[in-house]
């Protein structure tokens, strides 16, 4: 069995290294890991930290995007490019720790559910600025609403699922409107999405963050979209 790690990065100088190292160290005993990062255009020295992780990790896969598409399209061409079983995505800001693995893939190998979310609201210990809260708890909501799902956390970057769930998903987002996009086309099949709490811990626009309020609009338009489409 086989987990691709689909790490999409844009200007990631401070973080990449750490988080390819993190990504490595973790121990998943008989599943083997597929490292891939996807450098969407970064304008820093995320290449030579790459070229140098190269070194370090004979295996790792990379590949560069000329210019800046956009996290969903960076996503789209790791995904393109894997060959595991199990696909995740892990975002290189550190916001997300790799040691909750275990936890995402044991329902997966438990053959519990084919499509498993991190979702941050389950840990009572994280903590979210209130502007951030809403807008994510108002996106999960209208994503419950629109697709009849129970969940807590649909804008999580933590998205495990087999690789069959997304074989006849033709995927369009660019941007951050990834997440709803996928989450969506999901659900509009039918699958299930079971959740697993995660440990969170958050950035801020003056370290990096690249999210802003257009992405939420963003967000709201891609859902009614994929709900009243008729393609996907």
């Amino acid at each position: 069995m086989k987990l691709s790690i689909i790490i999409p990065v844009y200007n990631e100088e401070n973080s990449l290294e750490e988080i390819v190292n993190r990504v490595f160290a973790v121990e998943l005993g008989d599943i083997e890991k597929e490292i891939i990062i996807s450098n969407d255009g970064s304008q820093d020295h995320t290449y030579d930290i790459i070229q140098k992780l190269h070194i370090k990790y004979p295996n790792l896969i990379s590949h560069h995007s000329p210019t800046n598409l956009g996290k969903g399209a960076a996503v789209r061409l790791g995904i393109a490019i894997s060959s595991g079983d199990i696909i995740t995505i892990q975002d290189a800001d550190l916001e997300l720790d790799p040691n909750d693995y275990p936890r995402l893939l044991t329902p997966l190998l438990n053959h519990e559910a084919k499509i498993v979310y991190g979702s941050r609201f389950l840990n009572s210990k994280v903590k979210l600025k209130k502007t951030s809260r809403l807008a994510n708890r108002l996106l999960t909501f209208l994503t419950n609403l629109l697709y009849g799902s129970h969940l807590t956390d649909m804008e999580t970057a933590y998205k495990m699922f087999l690789r069959e769930m997304i074989n006849n998903i033709r995927l369009r987002c660019v941007r951050f409107d990834f997440e709803p996009e996928i989450t969506a086309n999901f659900l509009r099949r039918g699958h299930h999405i079971v959740e697993v709490p995660i440990s969170y811990n958050p950035r801020t626009i003056q370290a990096g963050k690249k999210i802003s309020w257009v992405d939420g609009y963003e967000a709201i338009y891609t859902l009614i979209r994929c709900r009243i489409s008729n393609r996907g």
